[in-house]
């Protein structure tokens, strides 16, 4: 896909959120873009990247770790050579992490919002503590979510509701994990509409963890290309839009 019609796309997302955060009476400074850029190239992010995207979504370690060495060539090329690195650029894990790949998922990604067991959670604070210890950071945390399981769909990741909180709790007590919030993959239906109530279910399910564990847990990551806009007015703060802004998956290198 060409850089002028990823950035054509990246417009007409952001018009939308704008009009579904005003239908919801909330501002667009409330709402972050993460572009899915799974199975997209090095090329297809520093379109987006420079169309003036920030937050990146990769659904898998060893995809994201073999990206890296492309992203931080073209960094340094944008740069005049100051730089291998995409200024401000945030990298979420997005897809399911099996906790012998965590160790590595800490130390390549800013957020991991995908946890759903204690193993998991367990693996990333070991792996972030013995980084910053090392001096890469002591009083910084790792960002986490936990993905929830807001429908019986046995292919789906996420921890039960039911569930919920003891991991929560666990989460909560972990140094140098900072668990910001939830996020769920709903099943998928044509009408968005069908979807609210997913969304809805996620949104009471965070409101009843913030009472049960005494603090704010802002982030709800919930919303994908055919239905972000029902997400927001449901109140998800993060939205993950892939094929809406970068086409179709790519065939070949990064298919699974």
């Amino acid at each position: 896909m060409a850089a002028k019609t990823i950035a054509e796309n990246l417009g007409r997302i952001e018009g939308r959120i704008c009009a579904a955060a005003a239908r919801a009476g909330r501002a667009r400074a409330e709402i972050t873009l993460i572009g899915v850029s799974k199975t997209h190239g090095a090329a297809a992010i520093r379109e987006a990247y420079a169309a003036g995207l920030r937050h990146f979504g990769e659904n898998r370690v060893q995809e994201w770790e073999a990206k890296r060495g492309e992203i931080a060539e073209i960094a340094t090329q944008m740069s005049g050579g100051a730089s291998s690195e995409l200024p401000g650029a945030v990298w979420h894990l997005i897809g399911h992490l099996q906790s012998n790949k965590a160790g590595r998922a800490a130390g390549i990604f800013d957020c991991v919002d995908s946890v759903d067991n204690v193993a998991v959670a367990e693996r990333l604070a070991r792996a972030w503590v013995g980084d910053v210890s090392a001096g890469a950071g002591a009083t910084r945390r790792l960002r986490v979510l936990m993905e929830v399981r807001v429908a019986e769909e046995e292919t789906k990741s996420g921890v039960a509701i039911g569930a919920l909180p003891e991991l929560a709790e666990r989460i909560a007590g972990l140094e140098g994990l900072e668990l910001a919030g939830l996020m769920c993959v709903p099943p998928f239906l044509e009408d968005a509409e069908l979807v609210r109530p997913y969304f809805r279910v996620l949104r009471e399910a965070r409101d009843g963890l913030r009472v049960r564990l005494g603090r704010e847990l802002p982030v709800l990551s919930m919303g994908m290309s055919h239905d972000f806009e029902v997400a927001i007015e449901e109140g998800a703060t993060e939205v993950r839009v892939g094929t809406g802004l970068f086409g179709v998956r790519e065939v070949g290198r990064w298919s699974p």
